[in-house]
């Protein structure tokens, strides 16, 4: 027997066992505050990123300071396994244990954000320097990596607060687009640390 509670898109089934029944809602829906906060947040970031990118501080940390490209590295090897864990997760119907996953994955992403511009605060610009086609490959790699790092924050923001407001079926329509996005993103920033490590 199922019953269908009055929270938006969530329906409970009673022989459901705990956490794979649909999550109750965590947030009052309010669409305009939410495209508001994400918008402003999406921006802040995204100019953040450029215009830091741009200055480099002459500091001596007492350390190499692309040890933090290295820890970009493990971040994004880390949120890729969690996005696998968290897709998984959902198709077997663990619903909460796939909202700790992709929670997770969101805030190593903002610890992800800190790291990549103190990297670029404090090393400046590095120089590929490969020949030949390893180059071409190297710079298509780097190229998408930049432009769906740019569109899918806003995405992903956007994704996790229908989760929050147990709209499901929006939800699920975001993460179809969010996931591989993301998933890309997170696996490329790999592919690029380990193709220009060499030059730092």
């Amino acid at each position: 027997m199922r019953v269908y509670s009055n929270q938006p898109d969530v329906m409970h089934t009673s022989r459901q066992p705990a956490g794979r029944e649909p999550l109750p809602p965590a947030i009052k829906k309010n669409d305009a505050r939410a495209k508001w906060l994400i918008g402003i947040c999406s921006f802040v970031i995204f100019t953040a990123i450029v215009v830091l990118g741009r200055v480099k501080l002459d500091v001596d940390l007492g350390f190499d300071p692309h040890l933090f490209a290295r820890l970009n590295a493990i971040i994004n090897s880390m949120v890729s396994v969690l996005l696998l864990a968290g897709l998984i997760a959902v198709k077997q119907g663990k619903f909460l244990l796939h909202k700790r996953v992709m929670f997770t994955a969101l805030l190593l992403s903002v610890l992800f954000l800190v790291s990549y511009i103190c990297h670029h605060l404090f090393t400046g610009d590095t120089k590929f320097g490969g020949e030949g086609p390893v180059r071409y490959v190297y710079f298509i790699i780097l190229i998408t990596h930049i432009i769906l790092a740019a569109v899918v924050l806003p995405f992903i923001l956007f994704t996790a607060y229908r989760a929050l407001t147990a709209e499901w079926s929006r939800h699920l329509k975001l993460a179809r687009i969010t996931w591989p996005v993301w998933f890309y993103v997170s696996v490329t920033g790999v592919v690029v640390y380990i193709m220009i490590s060499p030059y730092y």
